[in-house]
């Protein structure tokens, strides 16, 4: 599975700017709320137009602002999990499987069957969302994604309505839903723990821009700008210039340090996270007293 993503669209503040590939992996775009992460995902889903771009899935083209090609959401075969998991409110949990299966009558109940039982929610097939907790929401919005042949998972912040404990256990059943996938899934969440135990690739978008794509180790150990910094983490940030190859001036700490890696020649910041930190008890100082 291969998804090739580049767009633009102008936003109220900023210009939504990325430009990405995934092949079978859980690719996940780490950013604070209001960055452009979402508004991604729905041109992706058909939901927003960009302005100018190119989308292809599997080889087959969804947007093309230049050849003038845009399909609908329900013809790119791509499920996306809403915050809310818009389900249909009328219908029971079933029904809303059943709505989204594919293929011939005996085939559709068949993935109804299975996907309730793979969510644990044969008790709850009869029941409508509104009797549901989020949890149980949130597996029966999965369920129905998987029974409609989905190539591409497009998960948008889905653990922010949770309490933790909740967040945890799905958050393992997550795990475990897209292990066994046979596609690819584009994360996206302002929760660096979640990218970090889910994604296997991660981007940071800031303000609209979209910075380098790494592993998530590669991002996490080395960051390249301030805004990778803090948002994988890093509390302990200083204004910064190059003095040697492996020397910078941390000038907010009025320090001098020795860097393992190269320094490059415009760097602006420097940061150390706390668990590099270590606190060492000094000797008390000598003294002695004259009259």
């Amino acid at each position: 599975m291969e998804l090739m993503v580049r767009l633009q669209k102008q936003l109220r503040n900023f210009r939504l700017d990325v430009d990405f590939a995934a092949r079978d992996e859980v690719f996940a775009l780490l950013g604070a709320s209001g960055c452009g992460k979402s508004m991604t995902l729905k041109c992706i889903a058909g939901i927003e137009q960009p302005d100018s771009g190119r989308i292809v899935l599997n080889g087959r083209v969804l947007y093309d602002s230049e050849a003038g090609i845009n399909l609908k959401p329900q013809q790119r075969k791509v499920g996306y999990l809403f915050q809310n998991y818009a389900l249909f409110p009328n219908m029971t949990i079933a029904d809303n499987i059943r709505f989204a299966a594919v293929g011939t009558a005996a085939e559709r109940e068949q993935l109804v069957a299975g996907n309730l039982a793979r969510f644990s929610l044969q008790d709850l097939a009869s029941a409508y969302p509104r009797e549901l907790s989020g949890g149980q929401q949130q597996r029966a919005a999965l369920a129905r994604i998987l029974v409609s042949g989905a190539e591409l998972l497009l998960l948008d912040e889905p653990f922010s309505a949770l309490d933790s404990y909740l967040k945890w256990q799905l958050e393992l059943e997550l795990t475990d839903v897209l292990s066994a996938y046979d596609g690819s899934a584009l994360l996206v969440s302002h929760d660096r723990g979640e990218v970090y135990r889910l994604a296997d690739r991660a981007a940071v978008i800031n303000k609209g821009q979209m910075e380098a794509v790494h592993t998530k180790q590669g991002l996490f150990q080395s960051p390249d700008t301030l805004a990778a910094t803090l948002l994988t983490g890093c509390k302990n940030v200083s204004g910064a210039h190059r003095l040697a190859e492996h020397r910078i001036q941390a000038d907010d700490w009025e320090l001098e340090l020795e860097t393992h890696e190269s320094v490059a020649e415009g760097v602006r910041y420097a940061g150390i996270r706390a668990h590099f930190l270590e606190v060492e008890q000094l000797p008390a100082p000598m003294c002695s007293a004259w009259k």
